[in-house]
């Protein structure tokens, strides 16, 4: 009876890590995106890791018209999971930096407007 327990145990173990695997190989397989819910067109979006100055290209690239509407997700290329800073400009001229944001790979992150709290003109 003892070994039949420690099978289905190990069994279950098992069929854990398995399905553990396959979600986070579907998560890397699905694409990284930025939700727009600012008030405002965004015409240029980078972002660099948290704390640095390191700014990546601009993503806006990624879109067909080169700029995130608010509501809109962009594509994000080339981003690993970490913490990142984003810089960006809008349409109206504003240039933001939002620090420290969680991004984790194939899934989506978002700025909204109560996030901006670092802005110029």
């Amino acid at each position: 009876m003892k070994l039949e327990m420690v099978r289905g145990l190990s069994r279950l173990v098992l069929l854990i890590a398995l399905t553990a695997t396959a979600a986070a190989a579907e998560a890397e397989s699905r694409p990284t995106r930025f939700w727009n819910l600012t008030k405002n067109t965004i015409s240029k979006f980078r972002l660099a890791p948290a704390g640095t100055s390191n700014w990546g290209p601009d993503q806006c690239k990624n879109d067909k018209d080169g700029s995130v509407e608010p509501d809109e997700r962009l594509r994000i290329i080339g981003l690993a999971s970490g913490n990142y800073d984003a810089r960006f400009s809008d349409v109206t001229g504003r240039v933001c930096i939002v620090r420290d944001i969680k991004v984790e790979a194939g899934a989506v992150f978002s700025i909204e407007e109560k996030d901006l709290t670092s802005c110029d003109r």
